[in-house]
């Protein structure tokens, strides 16, 4: 199984496993990495690599899903992947890769499947609803 690691700004990870946990359940191997507001890099940083070392008991890989590109979460995370093997960072997540991820580890043991996976499934959920303006049905002479 691939171990998940969830972080991001404010309550950002704690927030999105709540949403994971109401629609599939509780999950093994996924830990939440919150970083609140005046909470220190160092801190983080110490708790995104001992979140990898628990993983990586049990798993044979470890996803770390980011809110932000950039972000003192994903720079943290990808400090710490490169300390570590089999780690992948990715950043921009959002609830259907981390659920569809979560629930598809169960079958798909590959990290980097899953990666792609999880990236593939990121950018297909992100849809525009388009309101369009209802056309008047054409007024009919006669009764027909």
């Amino acid at each position: 199984m691939i171990g998940i690691i969830l972080t991001g700004h404010g309550d950002f990870a704690s927030g999105m496993y709540s949403s994971v946990k109401l629609i599939a359940g509780e999950k093994e191997n996924f830990i939440c990495c919150n970083f609140p507001d005046g909470g220190s890099d160092e801190d983080l940083m110490h708790e995104i690599e001992q979140a990898i070392e628990e993983l990586k008991v049990n798993c044979e890989g470890v996803i770390i899903f980011c809110d932000l590109k950039g972000g003192s979460p994903f720079q943290k995370a990808v400090m710490s992947a490169v300390k570590s093997q089999g780690v992948e960072v990715i950043a921009g997540s959002n609830l259907p890769m981390i659920l569809e991820v979560t629930m598809a580890r169960e079958f798909i043991e590959g990290l980097e499947e899953l990666t792609v996976m999880a990236i593939n499934i990121g950018k297909e959920q992100i849809y525009r609803f388009v309101k369009e303006e209802r056309k008047e049905k054409p007024e009919t002479k006669g009764g027909i």
